[in-house]
């Protein structure tokens, strides 16, 4: 007992809540219509523009439902279904994405263990990822405030070849945050 799902469900596209309605499923009495060089037909009964489109073996697909009539276009469906998608692939490569990454630190934090952790900035900044340094103050280590800034200013000078300071050193209950982005690409 199988179901099969045709691709097309009644010539309506309903992917992604996108709408376009195609040959029968256009709901006016009238169209403007343009042909598949981009010149106007003018405006005619759907009826006739789904026969103007078969005419020419194309579809007849409602470009802009909400005009006064809507308008229709003749055009091979398949085809603007895949070129809008291209258009929505390229516009998504072009997008930048990254992530913000964090590194803890306590103000006793060691000489070595430091070093490490700044190598680790310096990878994520690489990646194009924001670095959120935390330092972290438990007990009475609230009282070593100034080792924390002196910790942040040191990874600051560490990595100054790398990153820029986006948000400066500033206290989040028993917490020093500030947090370090990628340098911009130089042409």
């Amino acid at each position: 007992m199988g179901i099969t799902i045709s691709k097309r469900t009644n010539g309506v596209n309903r992917t992604r809540g996108d709408r376009i309605n195609i040959n029968r499923n256009i709901r006016a009495k009238e169209v403007r219509v343009i042909d598949p060089d981009g010149n106007q037909i003018g405006v005619i009964p759907t009826y006739k523009a789904i026969a103007v489109a078969n005419d020419f073996g194309l579809d007849l697909v409602e470009i802009s439902p909400n005009a006064s009539p809507p308008v229709c276009k003749i055009m091979d469906y398949g085809r603007f279904k895949y070129e809008r998608t291209k258009k929505k692939q390229e516009a998504k490569k072009k997008q930048t994405t990254f992530q913000l990454k964090e590194i803890k630190v306590r103000p006793k934090t060691g000489e070595h263990d430091l070093n490490t952790k700044i190598n680790h900035i310096k990878k994520f900044l690489d990646k194009k990822d924001k670095v959120k340094v935390t330092v972290i103050f438990r007990g009475r280590e609230i009282t070593l405030t100034n080792l924390g800034n002196e910790l942040l200013e040191k990874i600051v000078q560490e990595t100054e070849e790398v990153a820029l300071l986006e948000q400066p050193p500033k206290f989040e209950g028993r917490t020093m945050v500030m947090v370090l982005a990628p340098k911009p690409l130089s042409k």
